[in-house]
């Protein structure tokens, strides 16, 4: 089974980061007591982590998965953000959105799979690497991607565990969220809850209580609704309209087939920006538009409010997705809407 994936060769960090909003000093005899809106883009400091660098050890398959491992800087337990880069990549792809969630309380844990990863551009000749990540993008590494994201979780919750580990009393492994770019949003899909015809849902984990596809693709074979109908969790979908790879043939439509043939049963996202290719949802675009550096603000605030959302139960956070907070970060030309299991009628932005 061939997906697109897209080609990651280098993780730029974005320039930017949204000001820290100032919040006015009371007055000097009525102290304020009116909380700040919500603001899924307020962060806590500016600092921007290293992330520890971990690896799991799978003696039943005989593979090691390195992990870029982002902490929050409060103590005790937090949610898990899992993430899966695309083809041809690693765990250190998105850099910038492992920061954002963790400074804004969550463990954010960036999965590097073997097979699919930097090593199948960099073992290849110059003039053949395009034909490697085309073999790469295969059934037999979806089904490894697969296996990686159970067997992370499986680890987490014994490290969790484990008295003298870095992640000791660190993870609540009962909010957990999955998330991806391009073949790493085919493993969000196949974690998530999707049908696949080689593996049928032999994959989909119950440990995910939400999942963010950047730049998902609907099922070559079949029909998309006997494929998305299993799909229990929550759903945040993201592309645009340039979002297209030479890998897996797959375009824009292939992209915005997939919400329409969610379940009414869940609450469904998705986002598509004007302008943005399939780079803008990983670490580089190859595009420079007018819209292009408001893209990662937009993909941060949406993103952050849905997990505030789903695996913290904020209401804020889902008040602002379901109201006037998206739109005021949107360009023209960007699109918004979602339905939930309540009122599964489409809402537009």
């Amino acid at each position: 089974m061939t997906h697109l994936l897209a080609m990651v060769f280098a993780t730029a960090l974005p320039a930017w980061l949204p000001a820290l909003p100032q919040e006015p000093a009371p007055g000097p005899t009525t102290p304020s007591t009116t909380a700040p809106a919500y603001d899924p883009l307020r962060l806590p400091s500016e600092a921007r982590p290293e992330p520890l660098l971990l690896e799991v050890v799978d003696g039943n398959r005989d593979r090691k998965l390195p992990l870029c491992v982002y902490l929050p800087t409060a103590a005790g337990p937090a949610p898990v953000i899992l993430f899966s880069h695309g083809l041809g990549g690693s765990c250190r792809n998105n850099a910038h959105m492992g920061q954002h969630w963790s400074a804004r309380g969550y463990v954010v844990v960036a999965m590097q799979h073997p097979g699919s990863d930097t090593s199948v551009w960099r073992e290849a000749r110059v003039g053949e690497r395009m034909q490697a990540m085309q073999r790469a993008a295969s059934g037999q590494n979806l089904k490894l991607r697969g296996e990686d994201t159970g067997a992370v979780l499986d680890q987490l919750a014994v490290w969790h565990r484990t008295g003298d580990h870095a992640l000791h009393g660190r993870l609540d492994l009962e909010h957990v969220a999955m998330s991806g770019h391009s073949f790493g949003a085919v493993t969000t899909q196949l974690v998530g809850g999707q049908w696949v015809p080689l593996f049928g849902n032999r994959f989909t984990d119950a440990r995910i209580d939400a999942a963010l596809a950047l730049s998902p693709s609907a099922p070559r074979r079949g029909e998309a609704k006997v494929a998305f109908e299993p799909v229990k969790i929550p759903w945040l979908l993201m592309t645009g309209t340039a979002d297209v790879s030479p890998i897996g043939d797959l375009d824009v439509a292939d992209r915005l087939a997939v919400y329409p043939a969610l379940p009414a049963t869940i609450d469904r996202y998705e986002l598509v920006l004007d302008g943005a290719d399939h780079g803008a949802f990983g670490d580089r675009s190859a595009r420079r538009g007018e819209h292009d550096s408001n893209h990662p603000r937009v993909m941060l605030a949406l993103s952050t409010a849905f997990f505030d959302a789903n695996l913290r139960g904020d209401a804020a956070a889902r008040a602002w997705l379901h109201g006037d907070g998206p739109k005021g970060l949107l360009e023209a030309g960007d699109r918004w809407r979602f339905a939930t299991a309540a009122a599964p009628e489409p809402v537009l932005r």
